[in-house]
């Protein structure tokens, strides 16, 4: 048996019926959608206009404490308290940290031997009130590493409350003259400070501007010729390029500025022919690299001179 199939219900054509999607006839074209932006665009600036008539919870505290604020800051600015101020903050922290069991309790220092535990630390800038918690360990050793006698320095933190501090300290090379004053010197040429009360052993003497800093490699030169580093007192910059040297018995060799190692092999060689050093001498004078020039001292300049006039009046007496 045929069933028949029931036919699909048709709409009746409206106005816009078979218009093309997006078309004049719909509102969803091009007027339609110029409706629905202008619409929202509305709503928006209403919610804006409402939002700008309203103040915020607190508005009056908040810009209560930002002219407080503003006030502290400046006077802060004015009165230069701003070290203060932080001085007084980081006390404040340290003592919080302190009081939860970060206090330094124990502090070990090797490698010094120049100064004590208590000259590290304040040299480190650690005080009884620093706590281990907030202590910046970096800090610390470029403090330390500041001080002239320390060379290296290492600061290590060990909780709750244990600090390790290592150093390695600049050793004592020689003495320095300036301007009448004598200083303690390191080998890199590093002025360590005062000589002041310091027991030092015996170390060897430059003097003159920047004597410190060719100090170390002119005397590893002059250790070359024990018979001259014996007997030398002081090592004299002059002009900052050439060297003399002051011997114990008084006499002066000046050096030229270049080939030193060259002037003071001559310098042994006269002594072994001629016995330069023990000489009545007041200076002897290399600068010149073709000759040698001696200097009498006046006692040997007065017997010279005598003995020509006796030899004068000797030749005349015989003639």
């Amino acid at each position: 048996m045929v069933r028949r199939l029931a036919q699909p219900h048709k709409r009746a054509a409206g106005p816009g019926a078979g218009a093309p999607a997006g078309g004049r006839g719909t509102p969803n074209g091009e007027a339609g959608w110029r409706q629905a932006v202008a619409l929202a665009a509305g709503k928006r600036l209403r919610w804006i206009v409402g939002l700008a008539g309203r103040k915020p919870r607190y508005a009056g505290v908040i810009a209560s404490l930002l002219l407080i604020a503003m006030s502290v800051g400046y006077g802060t600015y004015r009165g230069d308290h701003g070290g203060a101020i932080l001085d007084f903050l980081r006390d404040t922290r340290d003592a919080a940290a302190n009081a939860t069991g970060f206090r330094i309790a124990t502090v070990s220092v090797t490698g010094s031997k120049q100064f004590g535990n208590d000259e590290i630390l304040a040299a480190a800038g650690i005080t009884p009130r620093t706590s281990l918690l907030f202590l910046d360990v970096e800090a610390a050793r470029k403090k330390l590493e500041s001080t002239p006698w320390i060379a290296q320095a290492s600061v290590r933190k060990l909780y709750p409350g244990r600090l390790e501090i290592t150093v390695e300290e600049r050793q004592a090379f020689a003495l320095w003259q300036k301007a009448g004053k004598l200083s303690l010197i390191a080998a890199d040429g590093t002025v360590l400070g005062p000589l002041g009360e310091r027991r030092i052993a015996a170390l060897p003497l430059v003097v003159g501007p920047g004597a410190a800093a060719k100090a170390h490699d002119f005397l590893a030169i002059v250790e070359r010729y024990p018979m001259i580093r014996e007997q030398l007192r002081a090592a004299v910059l002059v002009a900052e390029r050439r060297w003399t040297l002051k011997l114990r018995n008084g006499l002066d060799i000046r050096l030229p500025a270049i080939e030193i190692e060259r002037a003071l092999d001559t310098v042994m060689a006269l002594d072994r022919d001629k016995k330069l050093l023990s000489r009545d001498l007041m200076a002897i004078d290399l600068r010149l690299p073709d000759r040698v020039t001696v200097r009498l001292s006046d006692e040997a300049a007065q017997a010279r001179a005598q003995s020509g006039k006796d030899k004068k009046k000797k030749k005349g007496g015989d003639a």
